[in-house]
């Protein structure tokens, strides 16, 4: 299983991004898939989760309302659409599966697939 994330770069406050994940050796349709962040001496923390069986969508309450996350059974990839980014966005922004929902989706250790992660800087 390879998880290539990407999209990442340099936006100004207000912007928006898109981040995707493309993925092989597992159906996106078939796995719980999420976004992760890490900033500079900070633990990874969750950002959105999209669960296998019907597409339900968690989000952290910092992203709520600006970020969505998305998949495309086709093309096999997960997105995450960044709206109205703050410079507190910045960090390194990770990509993540496993092979079924947990109720602890917020938590890193429960999945056992990782992108590369793509770096997101967003300035004020």
């Amino acid at each position: 299983v390879q998880l290539q994330a990407s999209g990442g770069g340099l936006v100004q406050a207000g912007d928006s991004r898109r981040l995707s994940c493309v993925v092989s050796g597992l159906a996106v349709r078939n796995a719980a898939m999420a976004w992760f962040r890490q900033a500079p001496e900070k633990e990874r923390e969750f950002v959105a989760a999209i669960r296998e069986s019907n597409g339900a969508t968690r989000y952290s309450d910092s992203v709520k309302g600006r970020f969505t996350i998305s998949r495309d059974n086709t093309k096999n990839t997960v997105d995450l659409q960044m709206n109205s980014l703050e410079p507190g966005d910045t960090a390194v922004y990770y990509c993540a599966a496993r092979l079924y929902w947990n109720v602890k989706y917020y938590k890193a250790t429960n999945y056992n697939y990782w992108g590369q992660g793509t770096l997101v800087t967003v300035s004020s």
